[in-house]
């Protein structure tokens, strides 16, 4: 039976794999958080990995606190520099397949067309230049690695925009919205799956990938959907992102091309609104 380790085993992603993984008897998931495994704790990660039989690791665990992590660079190194190079150096010595997860961040947000995983990085705050570091940590340790870079995650789990533009819209009458951030939104369940398929399938087609759902949002393209979606009556207006300082910068663009993902792990990707309103449906 495949043993798959997936850490931060509280967070939204792992709760997306524990959803879509459920119904499957082949594989058997262990689901661990920061109080069973503290990755940035190099000789426990060790000793958890090598006890353990694993033959793929999903890190999920990471510091996603965008502005935080701009008064707490050194937290966030820890967790996705420190912490994801202890994994690669464990799952190297038992030879375990590595999936780690990855961001739009990494990139400035520079140019006008949608961004392959040949473009140079050049991340603008603390967490992309840290998830970026963590990515080069594997790059240079393991052969046997997918990074997955994904964008505006969302799903019925842990704290997201969705969510937390549910909430608002329930309790105001207007929101105010950036509307010249563009991107494309994530369902959740939509990246589990294309992890699960990875693991489902052992491939060797080993690397960096960028996946996202299909289409092209601003911010405020997103908000406007989640409400209108969700039957809410309130007021969704654009704003600019000067209206709305923060203490990260955020990249302008960061739509994927997502051709090799597709090419070479043979998926079919869903349109960002038709995942919505499933995940709305789903989580009504």
């Amino acid at each position: 039976m495949t043993k798959i380790l997936v850490t931060g085993g509280h967070g939204q992603l792992a709760s997306c794999i524990r959803e879509v993984a459920a119904d499957t008897e082949a594989y058997q998931f262990v689901y661990v958080d920061y109080d069973e495994l503290d990755i940035t704790k190099e000789i426990e990660v060790e000793r958890f990995l090598a006890t353990g039989f694993f033959q793929f690791c999903v890190n999920c665990a990471a510091y996603t606190a965008v502005d935080k992590a701009e008064s707490e660079p050194e937290m966030a190194k820890k967790i996705n520099v420190d912490g994801v190079l202890n994994l690669a150096k464990a799952c190297k010595s038992h030879q375990i397949k590595l999936i780690q997860i990855s961001t739009d961040f990494v990139f400035d947000g520079f140019q006008s067309i949608p961004y392959d995983e040949n473009i140079t990085t050049n991340p603008l705050g603390v967490y992309g230049k840290t998830k970026l570091c963590g990515e080069k940590a594997i790059t240079d340790l393991l052969e046997e690695y997918f990074i997955l870079r994904t964008s505006w995650l969302y799903s019925g789990y842990g704290h997201n925009f969705l969510k937390t533009m549910l909430n608002l819209a329930g309790e105001r009458e207007s929101l105010s919205v950036v509307c010249d951030q563009i991107g494309t939104p994530t369902y959740g369940i939509d990246l589990a799956n294309v992890i699960l398929g990875i693991i489902r399938n052992n491939t060797d087609k080993y690397g960096c990938y960028h996946y996202s759902n299909e289409g092209v949002a601003s911010w405020y393209d997103f908000t406007k959907a989640i409400v209108e979606l969700s039957g809410l009556e309130c007021k969704v207006l654009p704003i600019m992102s000067y209206d709305y300082p923060t203490p990260a910068k955020r990249p302008f663009f960061s739509v994927f091309d997502k051709t090799k993902i597709k090419t070479n792990l043979g998926i079919e990707i869903p349109y960002w609104r038709d995942s919505l309103k499933t995940c709305l449906q789903n989580n009504s």
